[in-house]
């Protein structure tokens, strides 16, 4: 008879917090050169001199590219828009979209390697951190280490060179807004206003926050189009591959070893490509989303493979269709011309080519008319009836220029002075003028009737513009 076993004492096992964030190693890019990382530096350049240098640019003596929020204008060299011309602004956020479509459709993440703002700061403060830190091993090692004299002068250094180019760029940004020169005046006399100082400050300070702290946070956690790029590649898009047939199994090696005979691919694993990566990721796992397609790790891979005396595109633009069929350069250009990239393409230029016909044909004048609503109509001296109107009417050139005020549509109707016969209004200015419109009492029947408002250039007829509106009868 077997004994009654004694029953298990329960110990109650305390719940450990589990954390919801995962904390990632900081990413040291190693420092590379080559055909790509040039490009880079090119486009980081162009679109910097564009930057920093357009506000300052003369043009029709004022800066060519204005936002003047103040007096709701924007200046963009000859042409001067309105509130009245928000339709070019829809138009521009659409052209963007069918551009970024189009451009990642066939060939990736272009924009985010060379060209996004988040990346160029990126760089140019990586820039500055290696020539005050040193190389990437340099900056590990200074970073593990204690603080001592040498460390808090670098980092005292590095980040008030980070500070100033911020504050630059806020000062900038601002620019655009606020005739630079202007600005740059009011500062030193210290009389810039509040909320130039305050947005001055703000870009400034999300420059200096993006680009010398998040870096590749931004591009792996916050920017939306790291999420949804996928959803415009197709097997026939240009990406960053790793030609894995050739360079599985990897391994190291001598220089003077034959891989076949190792049983070796390419890859000698000696993960160059991973340093040189400014999100960190190692890109012979396959395409991940925080890949930028900066082409780094082909520069590096590629003076990798120099050095071993293999051919180069081990890592190399391609599309998935070319390394599964093994396809030609000819061929996978071929490729670029399918119905995708073609509606794409069709679409921008037909919206690019009306947009910029509205814009060069588009008539250098605006009215607007408004019926005065205290009084609907009233009978005047000599039995006549009478309407008040405002008319605001803009000059959208930068001369000077004389306009005529008419009205017309019904049987003697007439303005009650000529003394907005020639109206003088200045260059990309505008003048809201007071009129009273009479007709005879007995000219037509009770109710709203349809009039226009004729304002014409005296000093060039074939700019006018006929408005419309109601005429009130009691």
């Amino acid at each position: 008879m077997s004994a009654t076993p004694k029953p298990r004492k329960i110990i109650p096992i305390e719940p450990q917090p589990q954390s919801m964030y995962k904390s990632e190693p900081k990413v040291y890019p190693r420092s590379i050169t080559g055909l790509f990382q040039n490009w880079r530096w090119i486009m980081a350049w162009l679109t910097q001199i564009v930057f920093y240098g357009l506000c300052w640019l003369p043009w029709n003596g004022r800066q060519a590219v204005l936002f003047d929020l103040d007096r709701r204008r924007f200046f963009i060299f000859d042409f001067v828009l309105w509130p009245q011309d928000t339709i070019y602004l829809a138009i521009l956020l659409v052209l963007s979209a069918l551009a970024l479509f189009l451009f990642t459709a066939v060939a990736g993440r272009l924009w985010c390697g060379y060209t996004c703002p988040q990346t160029v700061y990126t760089e140019i403060f990586l820039w500055i951190e290696k020539k005050i830190e040193g190389e990437r091993p340099q900056r590990m090692k200074l970073d593990a280490g204690p603080w001592t004299r040498n460390k808090l002068v670098r980092k005292c250094v590095k980040h008030s060179l980070w500070i100033v180019f911020s504050l630059w760029t806020g000062f900038t940004f601002v620019g655009y807004f606020t005739p630079i020169r202007d600005l740059m005046a009011a500062i030193a006399d210290f009389s810039i206003g509040p909320w130039d100082i305050f947005w001055i400050l703000f870009y400034g300070g999300f420059t200096y926050g993006f680009a010398g702290f998040l870096r590749e946070q931004m591009c792996k956690y916050i920017c939306p189009y790291a999420r949804f790029q996928f959803v415009m590649f197709d097997a026939d898009t240009l990406i960053i591959t790793y030609d894995e047939a050739r360079g599985e199994p990897r391994g190291g090696r001598a220089k003077t070893a034959e891989p076949a005979k190792l049983g070796l691919g390419d890859c000698i694993d000696c993960g160059i490509c991973v340093q040189v990566c400014p999100t960190g990721i190692d890109i012979r796992n396959g395409l991940q989303a925080e890949c930028i397609a900066c082409a780094a790790c082909i520069d590096a891979c590629d003076q990798v493979m120099d050095k071993m005396n293999y051919p180069r595109g081990l890592i190399r633009y391609s599309t998935e269709n070319a390394l599964k069929h093994e396809l030609s350069t000819r061929e996978i250009l071929r490729r670029t011309y399918r119905p995708r990239t073609l509606v794409y393409s069709l679409a921008f230029i037909v919206l690019t080519l009306a947009t910029a016909w509205s814009l060069t044909t588009r008539m250098p004048l605006r009215v607007d008319v408004q019926r005065d609503r205290a009084t609907l109509a009233r009978e005047v001296d000599g039995g006549m009836i009478e309407n008040v109107y405002r008319l605001q009417i803009s000059n959208a050139s930068e001369q000077p220029h004389r306009y005529r005020v008419a009205v017309e549509g019904l049987a003697g109707i007439h303005l009650n002075d000529d003394s907005h016969d020639q109206l003088t209004i200045a260059g990309a200015d505008s003048a809201e003028i007071t009129v009273r419109v009479q007709v005879e009492a007995d000219s037509t029947s009770k109710g709203a009737h349809p009039i226009r408002f004729h304002v014409e250039n005296s000093d060039d007829p074939a700019i006018m513009i006929n408005e419309k509106t109601k005429f009130w009868m009691p």
